[in-house]
């Protein structure tokens, strides 16, 4: 439904755009995931038309966009501060898009209170924006950017101004919504547990060029390489050289999977493949910090001798505490052999 072929923008000094191909299908939700200058703003801006192109093409239902304004791209768009009209109530926000378009004053305030229905707030029509909470805001703008019926809804850090309780509750409503509706869905976040809980596929980017695109478990069990493990979180990411079934690291010999690749790379450890047993035994480290997460415990670890630190987890009581000598094995299952330190220049496939 939507193609980026060879998209372009060069601002001085830098590409934020560096040659970008990318297909977005009927129905797909697709979340571009980046660190700040990584391009996915201008992404977003450069389908939506705000963002004129100095190289490739954008093509929706297979039309070349170039120079078609952003009125008439059939794209819909919702800013992460909502961009409310403040003196309009919630119904004469809902409804702008549809009345700019010439739609009729009884369609309009249908269509009004099926959308209100929809998000979550039925007859919320008359009500003051001001009255509105950060959840309710959004909700009405998701409504204003649906109102027309776009082919493509696009989302700019949609829940970025809310906390977390409230932003972890609507991505769930958000994911249900799409579904129902059958809306695409090109979305921009830099939170990764709102991409990966939204996302049928999820694009990470880096450098105006694409360093991953996959299915989010994909994404999350193989990162590309260790900046797409870096941005997932992930701290225990060590250049190595494997050879047959062993890894050879600034923390000893760690046992790969079968059928890693071989030879120098960059090795991920996940924290759940750090096993603690008796210090006498392993690798000795000591604890310098522990955080609890919910149901499990991230502990810090320092290996001494130069080596960076490690991050493990483990169940709350179980947990050693920060000046505890441990000793430490590695589950090859949850050992990661990354793509060459250059496989950050990729794109998606």
């Amino acid at each position: 439904m939507l193609r980026l072929a060879g998209a372009a923008v060069r601002f001085p000094g830098r590409a934020a755009l560096d040659g970008i191909d990318l297909d977005v299908a009927e129905r797909e939700i697709v979340c571009v995931l980046g660190p700040s200058g990584s391009g996915k703003s201008t992404l977003l801006r450069t389908v939506a038309g705000l963002q004129p192109l100095d190289a490739g093409r954008v093509f929706l239902d297979g039309r070349d966009l170039r120079g078609v304004p952003a009125h008439r791209r059939g794209v819909g768009l919702m800013f992460q501060d909502h961009q409310l009209f403040p003196q309009r109530d919630v119904g004469g926000n809902v409804g702008f898009g549809l009345r700019v378009r010439g739609t009729g004053r009884a369609e309009r305030d249908a269509r009004v209170g099926e959308l209100l229905d929809l998000v979550g707030l039925p007859g919320a029509a008359r009500r003051a924006v001001g009255s509105l909470s950060g959840g309710e805001q959004q909700r009405v703008a998701l409504a204003r950017a649906l109102a027309p019926r776009p082919r493509l809804l696009m989302l700019d850090e949609p829940l970025g101004q809310l906390d977390r309780s409230l932003r972890e509750r609507l991505v769930v409503e958000l994911r249900s919504l799409f579904e129902r509706l059958g809306t695409t869905v090109l979305a921009v976040t830099h939170d990764q547990g709102e991409a990966f809980a939204l996302a049928d596929r999820v694009v990470v980017m880096r450098d105006g060029r694409i360093a991953q695109s996959g299915k989010p478990l994909e994404v999350w069990q193989w990162p590309a390489d260790a900046f797409v493990a870096r941005f997932l979180g992930f701290e225990n990411v060590v250049g190595a050289r494997v050879t047959g079934r062993v890894a050879d690291t600034p923390w000893g010999g760690i046992p790969v999977p079968e059928g890693s690749a071989q030879g120098p790379g960059d090795l991920l450890v996940r924290p759940a493949a750090v096993r603690f047993v008796a210090a006498s035994e392993g690798l000795r480290c000591t604890v310098t910090a522990r955080t609890f997460r919910g149901a499990h415990v991230a502990v810090r670890l320092d290996p001494g001798g130069g080596a960076p630190a490690l991050e493990a987890e483990c169940a709350v009581r179980a947990a050693p505490g920060p000046g505890d000598e441990v000793g430490v094995v590695f589950e090859p299952a949850d050992v990661v052999v990354l793509g060459g330190r250059e496989a950050g220049a990729g794109r998606a496939p």
